[in-house]
Formats: structure tokens, sequence, C-alpha cells
């Protein structure tokens, strides 16, 4: 039997107060993505992209991650399987994946409580509180989701913030780049309905011409990126080398 067709059938252990039927789509029990469709887990945590089977030579139809999570490479966890599935039942689901067979199993999968602030209510898109500019948030508590956004974020802070206190203007990223993209995001008061966000082009301005076919979609965006920004940079430049010429 699949193993999105067993995730239908076990027992949920009872949820804790924070836990409700409201849950983020980028962190969402392996059950709920199940229900939704045969293949939803091989397009979420199970997407075998990149990973080829040297037996084949092709892709998986679908595959399960390990993270390493010891130094002496004896502990691993499965990537992605945030679970409200009872203890016993995630050793008897996941002991049927062929690999994991023999596996003995350290520590089942919770959920987690994320935590954040209602951003676009409390910062700017420097990630500064509106309230008072010499604090600054970053990271996932802002509402960015991922490791290279949370790393983004708190670039921006900390650029902005040193910036700041040299006395020169924000640099101000355009939206037309990823990391202004997302910090414009949550910190628009327009967004009624926060929740955690990764970069995607969804939060990005349009191309002014339509691109068809596939990949080449998003081609066109990464060089309107780059000249909004450098141009960006040129004109901010200027300002301060006439401030400093005004000065002197």
């Amino acid at each position: 039997m699949p193993l999105c067709r067993l995730l239908f059938l076990p027992k949920r252990r009872k949820s804790t107060a924070f836990e409700d039927k409201h849950v983020f789509e980028g962190c969402m029990p392996v059950e709920v993505m199940a229900r939704r469709g045969v293949q939803t887990l091989a397009y979420g945590p199970l997407k075998p992209r990149g990973l080829i089977d040297p037996r084949t030579g092709k892709e998986p139809y679908a595959v399960v991650q390990l993270r390493k999570d010891n130094a002496e490479g004896t502990i691993y966890n499965l990537v992605g399987f945030q679970t409200h599935l009872k203890f016993p039942e995630q050793r008897r689901v996941f002991s049927m994946i062929p690999a994991l067979r023999q596996a003995q199993f350290l520590r089942y999968g919770k959920m987690h409580r994320n935590t954040y602030l209602n951003s676009p209510r409390l910062l700017n898109r420097y990630y500064q509180f509106r309230a008072e500019a010499r604090i600054s948030f970053a990271g996932q508590m802002t509402g960015v989701e991922g490791y290279v956004e949370s790393a983004a974020s708190g670039y921006v802070a900390g650029m902005e913030t040193a910036r700041r206190l040299l006395g020169l203007a924000p640099l101000d990223l355009p939206a037309e780049t990823a990391v202004g993209a997302l910090a414009r995001y949550v910190s628009n008061p327009s967004v009624t309905e926060f929740q955690p966000m990764n970069v995607n082009f969804g939060i990005m301005p349009p191309l002014d011409h339509r691109v068809r076919g596939g990949k080449k979609k998003k081609t066109p965006s990464w060089p309107n990126a780059l000249s909004t920004y450098w141009s960006r940079c040129a004109q901010r430049q200027r300002k301060e080398l006439c401030a400093d010429e005004d000065h002197s």
C-alpha cells in the first residue's frame, strides 16, 4: 500500500493548545499533505528532483531524504516529516518504507510552534520597529521562512542599522530583487492574513512583457532585478557624493 494511503489511517495524538486546524502551508503535517492527493507527497518532502538512482540512471518516483543528526553518522532524521501521528503509529507506518524496515527510532516527529511578529503592523521594510527605529528584528520571528531568507533579513537589518549609525540614507533594496521583495512583503500593512513566507516570484513585481514556456518565464527576472539594483545603487551613490561635497 502506498505511503500516502497508509497516512490516511493512523491515529493522531491529541493536539496541544497551540495546534489547531490551521496549518502553515510551508510546514504541514505529512498526513495532511497525503489527504490532498496521491501525488502530493511526491511534490513535497518526497520530491526526487536532482536525485538520480545509480541503478537505473533515472530519477525515482519519490524519495525519503535523511539528514545526519550527529557527527558519527549513526543518527538521521526524516526531512520534512512533521506529523501529528501517535508515536507507535509513526514507528509502524514509517517502518514500511523499504529502507527503514530495520531502523531504530530514537526520537519521534512532532509539530513545533512557529511564533512570529505581526510584522506588517510592527516593522518597516528595513526590519526596524516602526515605533522605535533603534530596534530591529531579523530571522524567523519576523515572518520570513527558510534558512537563506532568515540570513537575508539579518543582512538587511544589519546593513540598514550600520547606515543609520553612519548617517547614511537607507539602501532601499528594490522590489525586483528577492531580498527587497521579501522585506516588502513582511512589512506591507495591506497584508491582513499574515503568514510566514519564502522567497518566490509571487511577491515580486510582474514583468512588463509576457514570456512563454516553462523555466523561461522566470529567466528574465534576474537581469531585471540586477539592472534595477545597480541603477538604485548608482543613484544613491551620486546623492551621497553630492552630500559630501556640500559638507566640504
